[in-house]
């Protein structure tokens, strides 16, 4: 999966990345729109979490749902 199969799926992959990262906001969601910088800044912002922690999440999500696409 790369950055625009997750942008250009934005609306599918909302609900999962507030199952994920529930910490995020509706707003943080719309606001993120898909792109991948923004997600990895706004999960660091409400988790703490490193860039490279964060990263490794993401890819993990990634594949994860890269199967149920």
């Amino acid at each position: 999966m790369n950055a625009q199969t997750i942008e250009g799926n934005w609306t599918q992959f909302k609900g999962k990345i507030r199952e994920q990262w529930g910490k995020l906001t509706d707003d943080d969601v719309d606001i993120i729109a898909g792109k991948r910088e923004q997600l990895i800044g706004k999960i660091k912002e409400r988790y703490g979490k490193s860039t490279d922690v964060v990263s490794r999440e993401i890819k993990e999500f990634e594949a994860r749902h890269q199967k149920t696409e």
